[in-house]
């Protein structure tokens, strides 16, 4: 198993930053990717971002592809979204999650999720 915890959302002016952060604890020796999701109020949950957790290799959603960077700590265990240039759309639930073995495929481990709100 593995858990997963986030930190760092909050409120945050149009154009403004904030950074993501998600711990990862439990059997981290067998996850193969990280990535972040976002679901807004009555939407369905979308792909943010990922990072593969030896490669490093990156993958971005077109929508935010140049304002937010994913990064991961391997030391850590902790993978970050550094968010800049936010827009009201941007607001949202943020949940990391993980894909890790017996099913490296699928992300099975989920976050409770972070609320990120940017006012206009």
């Amino acid at each position: 198993q593995v858990q997963l915890v986030e930190s760092g959302g909050g409120l945050v002016q149009a154009g403004g930053s904030l950074r993501l952060s998600c711990a990862a604890s439990g059997r981290t020796f067998s996850i193969y990717a990280m990535g972040w999701f976002r679901q807004a109020p009555g939407k369905e949950r979308k792909f943010v971002a990922a990072v593969n957790w030896s490669g490093g290799s990156t993958y971005y959603a077109d929508s935010v592809k140049g304002r937010f960077a994913i990064s991961r700590d391997n030391a850590k265990n902790t993978v970050y979204l550094q968010m800049n240039g936010l827009k009201p759309e941007d607001t949202a639930v943020y949940a990391c999650a993980a894909r890790a073995e017996p099913n490296p495929s699928e992300y099975d481990y989920w976050g409770h999720g972070t609320q990120v709100t940017v006012s206009s």
